[in-house]
This record gives structure tokens, sequence and C-alpha cells, in this order.
């Protein structure tokens, strides 16, 4: 009787948070920062499955979605101290931003970006100052005909697409595309302290990648709120895409930013979406010690040869973009992209969303027989359903879960929870 009472609880719980939960959110982080304790290697605790998101580090475990939101904090202090270094904090005003029009100029060295892409016509130009420093990220916009605000997807590379997903699917939907030109933050093969960021904060030398272009993404949408109207673009809709490299930035920045409403990562791999713990037992793929520390702190190394000793895992970094909506792509053709770990992952993370009653705003689709970020048009209707649903508000279904080649993958014995 008291265990059918807790469940029935559990579920009334999760069927009136799914009625309250907000999609998206106007704040960068709505959780005040958190401290857990951070344990040298030697003094963290081997943990062979993946970790619980829904238990705090001092054992507690999660019990309301106000908790959620606290542990949430307590993930991203983890996964910066351990993982990506700090992303830093940016005051409101050492960000300026303006609006030019015109086409912008493409360096050469973007030109692998622009596949199938249309010339952006417009530019929003984000400057940020710090100490007398500053910096400045130019980002190109294809607005749609007319007025606006319109929807908004920021596509990971200099050009203004959608990443490396079909323009057209977002085109036809009359959503603007932004693009994200990531190496006016850091370069793809960062030298360390001597990156645009650095100039900001030259103390941040062991920062990865996948603190500063999440910081570079934030700084963007600051611009946005801050030209307002002469933006045309609706913050209350914003999505984000990437593929590989790009797939694990875009992956990172929805989970470190809660004004982005919809996370698009196509096929991020090793070091996105995929677990460091079952990577381990895959072949060649990317594993903690086999990923590049361009993109991660250098200390991140010592966990090598003692992933289980890591007290997080990438399951928890999914889970971070909850309660807001998140579709992972994989491509298992490709073995280094360790796509069945990244299975693994997005049925542990979606388990957060499950808690909240709100598991329709989470999904993977994994197909194979195409290129590497080639989205076939076989998985148009999952991105379309996503995309209609939580970009432009239609009510259709997102119950999304394709991934027939691991049906035999016993995903649940990597939770004790």
């Amino acid at each position: 009787m008291k265990k059918c009472l807790v469940i029935l609880a559990a579920l009334s719980l999760a069927a009136g948070c799914s009625r309250q939960l907000p999609l998206v959110y106007d704040q960068e982080n709505t959780a005040p920062a958190a401290s857990p304790a951070m344990p040298a290697l030697e003094e963290l605790p081997v943990v062979e499955t993946l970790p619980d998101p829904l238990t705090f580090a001092d054992g507690s475990k999660v019990k309301s979605f106000s908790q959620w939101e606290k542990r949430r904090a307590e993930i991203i202090a983890m996964l910066e101290h351990y993982e990506i270094g700090v992303k830093p904090a940016t005051p409101r005003e050492c960000v300026s931003a303006e609006l030019r029009h015109g086409e912008p100029v493409i360096p050469e060295e973007f030109a692998p970006f622009m596949r199938n892409m249309p010339i952006a016509k417009d530019t929003i130009v984000v400057k940020v100052t710090v100490d007398g420093r500053s910096i400045e990220i130019a980002c190109p916009v294809i607005y749609p005909e007319g007025d606006g605000p319109f929807p908004a997807i920021i596509g990971i590379g200099f050009s203004a697409g959608a990443g490396s997903l079909p323009a057209k699917i977002f085109t036809d939907r009359k959503i603007a595309m932004i693009g994200f030109p990531f190496a006016q933050v850091m370069a793809h093969q960062q030298k360390r302290g001597q990156e645009p960021i650095n100039v900001l904060y030259p103390e941040l030398q062991e920062m990865g990648a996948y603190a500063a272009w999440p910081w570079g993404v934030s700084r963007v949408i600051d611009a946005l709120e801050i030209l307002g109207d002469k933006s045309r673009i609706d913050l209350g809709h914003l999505a984000i895409s990437g593929c590989s490299f790009a797939g694990k930035m875009a992956l990172f920045a929805g989970a470190l930013d809660e004004r982005i409403a919809l996370t698009i990562a196509q096929e991020p791999g090793g070091g996105g979406a995929a677990t460091w713990r079952v990577s381990e037992t895959l072949g060649n793929v990317e594993t903690l010690g086999r990923t590049d520390y361009h993109w991660f702190k250098e200390s991140m190394r010592q966990f090598s040869d003692d992933v289980p000793r890591l007290p997080i895992d990438h399951h928890e970094l999914c889970a971070l973009v909850a309660p807001r909506a998140l579709l992972v792509f994989g491509n298992p053709d490709y073995e280094w992209l360790a796509d069945e770990s990244g299975y693994v992952s997005c049925f542990a993370a979606r388990k957060v969303w499950e808690r909240f009653g709100i598991e329709d705003r989470m999904g993977w689709s994994f197909m194979d027989g195409h290129g590497h970020c080639q989205l076939p048009e076989s998985q148009w209707p999952e991105l379309e359903a996503f995309v209609d649903k939580f970009m432009l508000g239609k009510e259709v279904d997102t119950e999304v879960r394709k991934a027939p080649m691991f049906t035999d993958v016993d995903a649940g014995k990597w939770i004790n929870w």
C-alpha cells in the first residue's frame, strides 16, 4: 500500500508539473550558483554505472522541480570544475549591440560551413567590453519576409544558416537564421591564453572551448535582448543547432543558457551526448582519453584511466536542458561517434523529463545510411515535429525515440537509480 501511494504521488507530481513547467526562460540561468564539494581524483568514489542526475552531491534526492533547478546548478558547477572550465559571468552593462545592413564579409576559413546556405543581408554585431578591453562577434542573419518578430535558430558557423540542418525546413516556416562565428570567440584548435575571449579574460587560460563557445552564444542572445524590437527576433522561441564538434557546441550552449527553447544536437559523438563511461566499453570511439583537449580542460586527462571516478557524465549534460526541449540525432555508420553510448545517454537523460511528466520535450533519432552531418530526408519528420512544436507552438506529436540498431542494447544496466 505504501509503495502504491508513493507511485501515485509521483504520478500526480508529474501530471501537475507538465501543465506548469515553462518551455523557456528569460534568464541565462534561473538558479543561483552552486558550490558542491569538489574532491580530488583520489578522493572520489568509483561509480561504474551512470550517476543519478536526480541525486545531489551530498546524497539527498531531488523531490521537487524547484530542487531540480538547484541540482542543475550543481551539475553545471561540477561540469565546469572537472571538464570545461568556468563560463564567465558577464554583466549586461559589458555588452552592446548593433544591427548592420548589407552582406557581411565571409572569411575563407568558413567556406566549409556554407554548404547550400543562403547569403545573409544583415549582421548583428555584439561588442563585449571588460576592464576597457573589447572584442566583437559579428553574426550574419537571414530574415524571412515580413515584419516579425520571427522565431530564430542559431546555426554554428559563420554563414547564417541552420548549422548542418536543411535550411529549407526553416525558410519554409519563416524562421530567421543566425550564424554563430565561433572562431571570433575561440579557434577550433585553440592556443591557450591567446584567443579572442582571453583578451577579456586573460586569467582563464585553462578554459576549454566548450566553456568559451557557449559564453559567446549567450552574449549573442544578450545582444538580441538589447536590440529589442529592432532585432525582429522572437526571444521566446530561440533554437540552436550544430553537427559533430559543433553538435557538442550546440548541446553545451543549450545546456548552459536557459533562454534557448530548443537544442538540436546533430551527431555530437563523444564529449557531446555520449557518456564517457559507456564509451569506454566500445571500440575505436571518442573516449575521454582520446577526445580533443583543445575543447576541454587539460586537467580532465587525469580521468583517462579512471573514468568511473568522474562524478558526473554526459547524460547529465543532456539533462541540463530540462525542462526545455532537446532533440539528438545520431549516425551509427561512423564508429568514432560512439552512438551506442549516445543512445544509452539519451535513454538515461530522458528520465529527468519523465520525472516531471514532460518526456515529449526530449527525443532522439539514430539513423544510418547517410553521410556525416548530412541529415537524410528520412529524419526530417523528427526535426519538423520539434521545430513545429517548440519554435512555432503547434500541437504536434514529439514522441521521438528511434534507434532500431540498438534494440538489443540493455541501457537499463547502466542505471541503478
